[in-house]
């Protein structure tokens, strides 16, 4: 590859493009420049067949006099190097701008060539996160499948997907609560693929549960003047103390927020009496976060928007402890059944029994034994996740869950239709592979071996544009956020991203495949072009795993 091996990246090709376009020096632009579009990166079909980058006309007589381009910037342009900078193979003043085509060959060249940096996330971090989900923290019980609800089964998916992701970057992830072992709820994460963290049914935490509440006692936002007012105006201080009556522990969070200048929180935060059910959560936060450097940690709380008031009243109780590390909310929307009152195992339940259904109609007798059994929970779970993860996770989600209502397994909907394109490429190289045992095609070459010019198709430049080279900076986003975004009490760290360009993805894959015949005439003239399409397929299928494996999904590899 080039530029010593570091992979290609859209962003530091809009960098470049946009330095030598304005005439920074080192291609650097202050903060406030930074925010200027200056070009767009092309991906339609329609306008890919004409170029790549655009900088329209307005930006153009923005920079220049009458928008006319000197020449000497066009042919740094032309020339452009750097890390991770795309190859340039031509430029061109039209009618909407000074266009840029990317010299495609080469490109394709480096990428199927070392594709493997294009499979991880564009940098490795360092540091720690507490992934907490308090629809999982007991109020009077244990939650279970039955009293767990929609929105609660969404925020428990969210936070998976997010410790996958964060994983995937260097970080140190844990999550909280621990779980009672071989509890309902336990067995429901596992049949969606969720390896929570659990503790034997006999432990216990009462130990820091006294340890948080001795902190609050002696808290400096502890409000005293409050407590003994309401004691005496109930005429109890006394006969309390005779009593051998626990005295309430008050906390002033308005104050915590103000002395900790912390922006976001709810400006109705007060005087929080201190409940048993927040000192268990409060205790199970201290547990997980034990082997923690505080300094370097990130507390993340994944609630819902109904929760969300709850959560920062236990948030700023905990920074009242003496807690320091940063915490940040990720609030996510309802999800709304219109006319149907459906907890997640009746939930779960229907979208098996649809899945269940629908691969029936589609496979006939086929489908049975455990090879079939395990199919079909795991396109109920990519079920579940697309449709509760695909939307933006602050916004409302509305399902369908009538009966008659179906599951398809064809249409770009969803994680069915993700699974299903995915699976079509593993029955592809099985089918080459069987032709290569036959004797009909050689074993593919190294790449540096091919000419890749022969990839001519518009579906293969796509397919490498907009899901290839971006890839890996899409992995990135989570951890940038976190690093670079302010510090508010709420953060959105766009969860749906990975479910939404898997459907793209899947969508002109589909298309491509549908037009292309992959496994041609085995025929040696034909060779270098079925080698480089197979070459750029398979870089597709790693696509799809790292992918999915970021949603904590297995792919499917037969239908």
């Amino acid at each position: 590859m080039m530029e010593d091996s570091v992979p290609f990246s859209i962003v530091s090709t809009v960098k470049a493009l946009s330095g030598a376009l304005r005439g920074d020096e080192g291609c650097e632009t202050d903060i406030s420049r930074e925010r200027e579009k200056v070009w767009f990166k092309e991906s339609s079909a329609k306008n890919l067949r004409n170029r790549d980058f655009l900088a329209p006309n307005t930006v153009l007589t923005t920079l220049f006099a009458a928008g006319e381009v000197p020449s000497d910037v066009l042919s740094e342009i032309r020339t452009l190097r750097g890390s991770g900078v795309l190859p340039i193979a031509a430029t061109e003043l039209t009618a909407e701008g000074l266009r840029v085509c990317v010299d495609r060959c080469a490109a394709f060249r480096c990428v199927l060539c070392g594709i493997m940096p294009y499979l991880r996330p564009a940098a490795q971090r360092q540091g720690c996160v507490l992934i907490n989900c308090p629809a999982l923290h007991p109020k009077q019980a244990t939650p279970s499948p039955d009293t767990l609800v929609l929105g609660q089964l969404r925020t428990i998916l969210i936070a998976d997907h997010l410790g996958m992701q964060l994983r995937k970057q260097g970080y140190t992830v844990t999550f909280c609560p621990a779980l009672p072992e071989e509890n309902d709820i336990v067995s429901l994460l596992k049949t969606l693929g969720i390896d929570w963290p659990t503790v034997p049914v006999s432990w216990t935490n009462e130990d820091r549960e006294e340890k948080m509440k001795k902190a609050l006692e002696n808290s400096a936002y502890r409000d005293r003047e409050m407590e003994r007012g309401k004691r005496r105006s109930s005429g109890e201080e006394i006969k309390g103390e005779e009593r051998g009556i626990k005295e309430e522990i008050r906390i002033n969070l308005k104050q915590v927020v103000q002395d900790e200048n912390l922006q976001g929180y709810d400006p109705s935060l007060g005087i929080c009496t201190v409940q048993r059910e927040a000192l268990c959560h409060l205790a199970q936060l201290d547990h997980a976060i034990t082997d923690f450097p505080v300094s370097t940690a990130t507390v993340l709380h994944v609630t819902s928007c109904q929760d969300e008031f709850r959560q920062q009243q236990t948030s700023m109780l905990w920074r009242a402890t003496g807690m320091t590390a940063m915490q940040r909310l990720v609030i996510c929307g309802p999800v709304k059944t219109p006319g149907v009152q459906m907890n997640a195992a009746q939930y779960l339940q229907l979208r098996q029994a649809q899945m269940k259904e629908a691969s029936e109609m589609k496979y006939g007798d086929q489908v049975e034994g455990q090879t079939w059994d395990d199919i079909i929970r795991v396109m109920t779970s990519a079920t579940v996740r697309f449709e509760l993860m695909s939307t933006v996770h602050t916004s409302p989600v509305t399902l369908d869950v009538q009966r008659d209502s179906g599951v398809s397994t064809k249409g770009p909907r969803g994680g069915v239709f993700v699974m299903y394109n995915c699976a079509r490429l593993h029955t592809l190289f099985s089918s080459y592979e069987k032709g290569v045992e036959q004797g009909l095609y050689p074993d593919i070459p190294e790449g540096t071996e091919l000419d890749f010019s022969a990839l001519k198709e518009e579906g293969e430049w796509l397919l490498l544009f907009n899901y290839l080279i971006p890839f890996s900076e899409l992995l990135d986003q989570s951890g940038q956020i976190l690093e670079h975004e302010g510090g508010g009490a709420r953060v959105n760290l766009r969860t749906e991203q990975v479910c939404r360009f898997l459907v793209s993805l899947s969508k002109d894959f589909s298309s491509y495949y549908n037009r292309v015949h992959v496994l041609g005439e085995p025929l040696p003239h034909l060779f270098n072009q079925m080698f480089c399409r197979l070459l750029l397929l398979r870089a597709l299928r790693e696509l799809y795993h790292s992918a999915l494996e970021s949603l904590n999904l297995p792919p499917i590899t037969q239908l």
